[in-house]
């Protein structure tokens, strides 16, 4: 029974030190020599628009010294009248004073930003202050920038007096999802490029009306916002050729509102441009949608006499369902890139009138599992009632085109029997090895010259890196010199403005040798 006792007393004193230890409120600190070290020296935050908060930057404070220390001040130069904002280890504040930093220990500063600069007559502002350290001989900091646009907002709220817009918005299951939109004004149905433009919700423009965008107009989109072209409603898109292939200063472009670089490439950031059945002469140069849900949604009516949609010079990627999806549609494409997307580059549902010449049609996705190939072509769709609505595919005619991908096939070819389904590849690329399901489907008769003519299958495109969506194609490609002339004179340029009248290269990029 002693021994018990003892074996505890022991135990207890062994124990009491390290509680009492544990517990001590009283640790003795040294005051911060201006030894701090910092993660960077200057935390840059990308950039946002006018009076709308950063993303939450991360700045950490080291201690590498053996002593615990005390940092007398941190603080923001510009004091209260700062646009910057901090959280020192998971407090919020803009003065924090006798911070503890234990010895070879570290502490989180967290830093955001929200700066309204249309005081200042100026489009771009480029926002500067540093977090303080300390004072006199001891002091240290840590510079802050950000850069921030002017933009044009448009919100539901900002015309909350105008008619109300109610659309049931086609999803890809066969559904439909109704959405609430706001009409444009007149005062705002001509884009330009002085500011980007920044929608929050659908934005829609009204019967008998036309929107207009100048070259390098910007348009971003927030989270479930987009564009709609209405009933009588028409879309001019005319951007021009750029000088600088990366900056592309005279493209229209739409994409997500998130400019962190961190965002470049998510898909599924907002929703879509619609083009409702009832809109009409839509025309679109030079523009670029990405990191859409659906990029550009074509809804078009057995009586069109003129293309639902004429688009020339294009590139949508990055969707995180379909970049073009077509129902009942009727398009004219030319110099058409249709790059990554969860679903297909290109989707023609339901019938319709389709001509695309020198197209790119490549479906290498990596964000996540994808769910159908490059293209698909159907003159049918089954409703979620497990109906089948079927549409007279009038055309689809690809010609001088690349059909290809990151599988072994990426074409689907469905046709019912009770409606039309005419379909043309000429001098075209294409990567499609049928499943069991197609073999001896006579859509997939490569040898029928009434369907394909002058077909290369399954040989490699070369593009130059599909994870970023580049497609331009390489010295390897077996795309290079096997266009239709005749095609070609219908197309002299492609989609960089490189002449390809002397021997035309299949899809919207003639190869250049570069230096």
């Amino acid at each position: 029974m002693f021994k018990t006792h003892g074996i505890r007393l022991v135990v207890l004193l062994v124990l009491l030190p390290i509680l009492w230890s544990s517990c001590r409120k009283d640790f003795e600190y040294s005051p911060s020599m201006g030894n701090l070290e910092f993660s960077k020296d200057t935390v840059y935050l990308d950039t946002i628009f006018s009076k709308i908060s950063s993303s939450t930057y991360s700045l950490k404070v080291y201690n590498r010294s053996k002593k615990d220390l005390l940092i007398p001040n941190i603080e923001l130069k510009g004091g209260s009248s700062s646009s910057y904002r901090l959280n020192v280890d998971g407090v919020a504040g803009g003065t924090f004073m006798d911070v503890p930093i234990l010895a070879k220990d570290s502490l989180y500063i967290f830093i955001e930003n929200t700066l309204d600069i249309t005081e200042t007559a100026q489009n771009e502002y480029l926002s500067t202050d540093a977090i303080v350290f300390d004072s006199g001989v001891n002091l240290q900091q840590v510079e802050l920038v950000t850069l921030i646009k002017d933009a044009v907002f448009l919100y539901p709220e900002k015309f909350k007096n105008g008619p109300k817009a109610s659309f049931s918005l086609p999803v890809e299951n066969g559904s439909n999802s109704q959405i609430e939109g706001f009409f444009l004004p007149e005062e705002q149905l001509d884009f330009t490029s002085q500011k980007p433009y920044v929608i929050y919700g659908y934005a829609t423009v009204g019967p008998d009306k036309t929107l207009l965008m100048e070259a390098g107009t910007r348009v971003f989109f927030h989270k479930n916002s987009g564009l709609i072209i209405g009933e009588g409603a028409t879309l001019k898109i005319n951007g021009a050729l750029s000088e600088n292939d990366t900056l592309l200063e005279n493209e229209v472009i739409l994409e997500g509102d998130r400019l962190e670089p961190t965002f470049a490439d998510v898909p599924g950031q907002w929703g879509s441009l619609w083009l409702t059945s009832k809109s009409k002469d839509v025309e679109i140069n030079y523009l670029t949608i990405r990191n859409a849900t659906t990029g550009l949604l074509v809804e078009g009516n057995d009586s069109a006499n003129t293309p639902t949609l004429s688009i020339k010079n294009s590139k949508i990627y990055n969707s995180s369902k379909s970049n073009l999806w077509a129902r009942t549609g009727t398009i004219n494409g030319e110099n058409l890139v249709l790059g990554n997307a969860g679903n297909s580059s290109l989707k023609c549902e339901l019938g319709g009138s389709y001509t695309f010449t020198h197209c790119t049609i490549g479906n290498f996705f990596s964000s996540g599992f994808r769910l159908g190939p490059a293209l698909q072509i159907s003159n049918y769709q089954i409703l979620n009632t497990g109906e089948i609505s079927t549409k007279d595919l009038k055309k689809a005619s690809f010609e001088n085109c690349i059909i290809t991908g990151s599988t072994t096939n990426e074409l689907s070819l469905k046709s019912e029997t009770s409606s039309e389904f005419n379909i043309y590849f000429n001098h075209s690329l294409i990567t499609s090895s049928p499943n069991t399901v197609d073999q001896g489907n006579p859509n997939f008769d490569f040898d029928n010259n009434s369907i394909y003519r002058n077909i290369i299958l399954n040989q490699n495109s070369d593009f130059k890196d599909t994870s970023k969506n580049v497609f331009k194609i390489g010295s390897n490609s077996a795309g290079i010199g096997k266009g239709d002339i005749n095609r070609a004179l219908m197309v002299p340029l492609d989609i960089l403005g490189f002449d390809r009248t002397n021997e035309p290269d299949l899809g919207a990029y003639q190869y250049i040798k570069e230096n």
